[in-house]
């Protein structure tokens, strides 16, 4: 079989995969449930709060694949969030127990045919790249035997009482303009300043760490740091896929820092499943965003453990 004949049933399987990843994300949101907010702490999720790594590298997974990785954790049970390939569990010196079903996340990348480079040599114009994703499968550790007694251990959280002046910390070291006042949380794209109402109007102080956060993730768009498109008006689908940026930013941002996340705009439901109806890598889009915030964000933590290491592939977004 030529290169031809292949291009069009590889690229049939790459508009599956997002119609399968974004379909699996409509009937979440369609149902009321938001896969970048899991029930921490309950029966169902057993393993503790945290972003996803490999088990093997310790890198924390990215994207589209956090929450893929965060769906099989609740609805498995699995008690950690650590995953291994087939090969890096027998690298180890372990196996995937038989039986056991993989979970599939994915690569994410672009790549430049060579018809497009011979026609932008011919041109003159910039040859213009096409996005693709590549399935693989891991396993968490939990479904494998005779791995090494740390590959298994789960990452303690930290203790309560250090986790909102971290935040704090954070913020300040960000340098964000970031003020304090009013009756509610917003982020002006024009003067780049933050706004978030003072903690004693939030019913517990914590929702006031992940409003900022919440903000936060919107500042890190600016044209000075990851510049993403302001342009757009309230009530857009630009808008909300901004919004949904946000949200799921500070969800990985707050997981990486031990406070459970919440959604701030649920009211956004609407404007979000028409953003990904419309477009079936919009969330693919999104959630590398968002990763791609949480880790400017992060990238200001205290350096004792909390910074996000290297992630998996898939932070190149298609």
């Amino acid at each position: 079989m030529s290169r031809r004949d292949r291009t069009p049933r590889a690229g049939s399987d790459r508009t599956n995969l997002y119609d399968e990843i974004t379909g699996k994300i409509i009937a979440e949101l369609e149902v009321g449930r938001f896969p970048w907010v899991q029930p921490w702490g309950t029966a169902s999720a057993k393993a503790p709060l945290g972003l996803p790594r490999n088990a093997a590298t310790g890198r924390s997974y990215s994207g589209i694949n956090i929450l893929i990785l965060w769906g099989a954790v609740v609805q498995h049970g699995f008690p950690g969030q650590g995953w291994l390939t087939y090969r890096q569990a027998a690298a180890l010196g372990g196996n995937v127990r038989k039986g056991e079903q993989g979970t599939t996340v994915v690569y994410a990348d672009r790549f430049v045919p060579e018809d497009e480079k011979r026609r932008a040599r011919e041109t003159g114009e910039e040859a213009q790249a096409i996005p693709f994703l590549k399935r693989f499968t891991v396993f968490n550790a939990a479904q494998c035997e005779r791995l090494p007694d740390d590959i298994t251990v789960a990452v303690p959280p930290p203790p309560p009482g250090l986790i909102e002046p971290r935040v704090e910390a954070l913020i300040r070291a960000t340098g964000v303009d970031f003020r304090i006042g009013g009756d509610r949380a917003f982020y002006v794209p024009a003067d780049d300043y933050v706004v978030v109402p003072p903690p004693q109007a939030y019913f517990e102080p914590i929702n006031w760490h992940r409003t900022a956060l919440h903000e936060l993730g919107h500042a890190s768009g600016h044209r000075s740091r990851l510049n993403r498109d302001f342009s757009s008006s309230f009530g857009t689908k630009k808008y909300a896929f901004e919004e949904l940026i946000a949200e799921m930013s500070a969800a990985f941002c707050c997981a990486s820092l031990g406070i459970v996340p919440t959604v701030r705009h649920a009211d956004y439901i609407g404007s979000w499943l028409d953003v990904l109806r419309e477009d079936s890598r919009a969330v693919v889009r999104a959630a590398s965003q968002a990763s791609k915030a949480a880790d400017w964000i992060l990238s200001f933590a205290p350096d004792d453990g909390l910074r996000p290491v290297e992630a998996e592939p898939d932070r190149r977004a298609a």
